[in-house]
């Protein structure tokens, strides 16, 4: 089935809903009332085995290989940097810009070497699904490059938020013109971290095979100068988790003005009610399967990770990621089932590949549910012969170029040096309960949709054009 198929012709867009059964809408109402108090139990029982499972991964919780010296050495460089200011700091903005006729000088190894991360770069960023697994062959060629795998496991997060817009609990709820900016929001702050990252991870794959630095290279690629003394440190010290806590705060201080500022997508998106219900029902969730559905009693995997409540804030997201480098490389059970699902199940974007008794990746295998909440909560979301629809990414999406970006270092003043800290851990860590709640919360917000289109008599097909 080729969900595009009649998609993207002069910037039209048509969807069709399912047909919900013969119920009328007081029935669907009905039910939902009905199950509200199982659902309420459900939600308290919830947080309490999630705080129980969080509780049992900390009791085994190692020390990060944090160096405070080091982290000091980088502080005292950054604030180094900001002084310099006046003709200098311009020289350095000229020098993040230069072309690539600038670098002749250099020797045909370094030359090759960026000839080399070019065409890599070209290769691998044409969609999530590319870029999920570059993440992962640099984190599997170099371990030690513990932000590469954090990388991976969130990209595979953010092709699942993206596949959700067209699968079976977003129908009735968006319409394509929200589909398609919210895709885009997503799919471009993926592509944006991994053209800013991605050159860093090969110039120190480079280093390594040459044998010396290769980081003077950074403003080739437009790296922000506040990335300069981390590599620097990096390649004498090999300190992971100051490097890793170094990129996170780079790469969402990169995405702040370029996507989440951009008031494009604060007009369209990040201020409109659909994306608010997407992130009350996944965009802010980030999850880490560590334990497969077949290894638990109730058929459901296990997942560390994190629950966001504020997207929007540049702080919040830091924190977000600092908490989750702790989750994935402090507590051992979560980065052994996490490796070992990256390593054993490709992306593809569908929910299916962690979660494969809940979710299909085929339209064929889905049946219209009039009430997803109950049965949910009926069935122990094992539903009896009907999976939720989670399509994979491909069959959703194409590949989308984008415009250029604007290419200032962000770096410009101390605020982001505060943020230079250890990662600490999170009281909630383990959220396998916490995101079945959440699929449980857009199973019900689909129900009242689909009881709000029975009430005002629409039919089976809707149809909304708009162009983003």
């Amino acid at each position: 089935m080729k969900l595009l198929e009649n998609l993207r012709k002069e910037g039209q867009y048509v969807r069709h809903s399912e047909e919900y059964g013969e119920e009328k809408p007081w029935e669907i109402w009905r039910g939902i009332l009905l199950s509200l108090p199982k659902a309420i139990w459900h939600s308290a029982s919830s947080k309490a085995s999630d705080l129980a499972g969080s509780s049992r991964l900390l009791l085994a919780k190692r020390e990060l290989d944090w160096n405070e010296t080091a982290a000091d050495f980088v502080r005292s460089a950054l604030e180094e940097q900001l002084k310099r200011g006046g003709q200098h700091g311009r020289q350095e903005q000229k020098y993040l810009h230069q072309p690539y006729k600038d670098y002749v000088h250099l020797c045909s190894e370094e030359q090759e070497a960026l000839a080399d991360i070019d065409l890599a770069l070209r290769r691998d960023n044409r969609n999530n699904v590319t870029r999920t697994a570059a993440y992962l062959k640099l984190y599997n060629d170099f371990p030690e490059l513990h932000w590469s795998f954090l990388a991976h496991m969130v990209s595979r997060n953010a092709g699942w938020n993206m596949s959700d817009l067209k699968g079976g609990q977003a129908d009735l709820l968006l319409s394509e013109t929200d589909v398609y900016r919210t895709y885009r929001f997503l799919e471009r702050s993926n592509a944006l971290i991994f053209q800013d990252a991605y050159p860093q991870l090969l110039l120190y794959a480079h280093s390594k095979r040459l044998g010396k630095s290769l980081f003077h290279l950074l403003p080739r690629f437009h790296v922000s100068r506040f990335m300069q003394p981390f590599w620097e440190y990096f390649w004498l010290s090999r300190s992971s988790s100051l490097l890793a806590v170094g990129l996170i705060i780079n790469e969402q201080n990169y995405i702040e003005k370029r996507v989440v500022k951009h008031p494009f997508f604060q007009q369209t998106v990040m201020h409109k009610m659909p994306f608010l219900l997407g992130g009350l029902s996944g965009v802010n969730q980030v999850v880490f399967p560590f334990k497969p559905a077949e290894d638990n009693e109730r058929g459901e995997p296990r997942l560390g990770g994190r629950i966001m409540s504020h997207f929007a804030g540049l702080n919040a997201r830091i924190q977000l990621g600092k908490h989750l480098y702790a989750v994935l490389f402090g507590l051992p059970q979560v980065q052994q089932g996490a490796e070992q699902f990256a390593s054993s199940t490709p992306h593809t974007g569908s929910r299916a590949d962690y979660w494969p008794g809940l979710f299909s990746p085929c339209a064929g295998e889905i049946k219209a549910l009039p009430r997803q909440g109950s049965e949910l909560l009926q069935n122990r979301f094992r539903p009896d012969g009907t999976l939720i629809y989670s399509p994979p990414l491909m069959d959703c999406f194409e590949d989308t170029p984008y415009e250029p970006i604007s290419r200032e270092d962000w770096f410009q003043d101390d605020t982001a040096i505060g943020d230079i800290s250890i990662p600490d851990y999170p009281l909630l860590c383990e959220i396998t309960a916490g995101h079945r709640m959440d699929i449980l919360k857009r199973a019900y917000v689909h129900d009242a949709a689909a009881g709000a289109r029975k009430w005002n008599g629409k039919g089976q097909e809707t149809r909304e054009t708009g162009t983003p």
